[in-house]
């Protein structure tokens, strides 16, 4: 790592880590490659759009290739503007489930249709067990066999639980489980000892499917953009964050 030492950020909303230190790093460059299974496999997304930032361009190489991809949305998305004026978590529902139909096809996926679990937004950790039966029927009924789920130390309640519930439902079916972070390129740096690195895998995309990320995460304009000039309507991922998830290649903890 080049420069001055980045200091340790301790929650999400404080300041980031560019991703021009990340692209310094060569740590990414030396992590193992995972090898794609062949045979189903079962995302899981705390919220529309985490699926499509931290493992998107594997899903559209994984159907590329010829596998079947499925989707078990643990919330809806409706709780990311809590102080919005003017957009109810109603409206924000419909929003992003609009937005997830069009990016999942982005990527190649048309006829996938998520497995809702509506668990509130914000309040996974109070409903793992929901969640825990909700991803266990559906390795079942999929016969996946490889589940990936939001990382367990993403320093978001709502990734953590929904990644602790999909260890749980793994663990017991037997499947085997990756973990893809999403807030992590924020809040850590290159080198960071929060981050178990000697567990992580790097998977690379080819440029199509980095394409086909990238398109994709531009349909979430409700977490991009602002939806209003309300200040309780600012975007939820401003640019610099969304470089961290634009890079060729994709990384998860096994």
């Amino acid at each position: 790592m080049t420069g001055a030492r980045w200091t340790a950020a301790t929650a999400i909303d404080a300041p980031g880590t560019p991703e021009t230190e990340w692209a310094r790093w060569d740590g990414l460059l030396r992590l193992p490659a995972a090898a794609l299974p062949r045979g189903p496999v079962l995302v899981v997304a705390a919220h529309p759009d985490d699926e499509v930032l931290g493992f998107g361009g594997t899903m559209a190489t994984l159907s590329a290739d010829g596998n079947d991809v499925h989707l078990v949305s643990v919330t809806d998305g409706e709780g990311s503007h809590p102080r919005s004026p003017l957009v109810s978590p109603a409206e924000l529902t419909v929003m992003r489930e609009t937005e997830l139909e069009h990016a999942v096809a982005d990527l190649g996926l048309p006829g996938l249709r998520p497995r809702r679990l509506q668990v509130p937004d914000t309040r996974v950790h109070q409903h793992e067990g929901e969640v825990r039966a909700g991803i266990t029927a559906a390795l079942r009924e999929t016969g996946a066999v490889l589940c990936a789920a939001p990382w367990t130390g993403d320093l978001h309640s709502d990734h953590e639980a929904a990644g602790r519930a999909a260890g749980a439902a793994c663990l017991a079916a037997g499947v085997p489980l990756w973990l893809y972070p999403v807030w992590m390129w924020h809040w850590a740096f290159p080198g960071d000892e929060r981050v178990p690195w000697q567990d992580a895998a790097r998977i690379a995309l080819p440029p199509e499917a980095s394409t086909r990320k990238q398109r994709a995460i531009q349909r979430f304009t409700s977490q991009i953009m602002p939806l209003t000039a309300s200040e309780g309507d600012a975007a939820i991922l401003p640019p610099e964050e969304l470089a961290h998830h634009m890079r060729p290649f994709e990384v998860v903890f096994r």
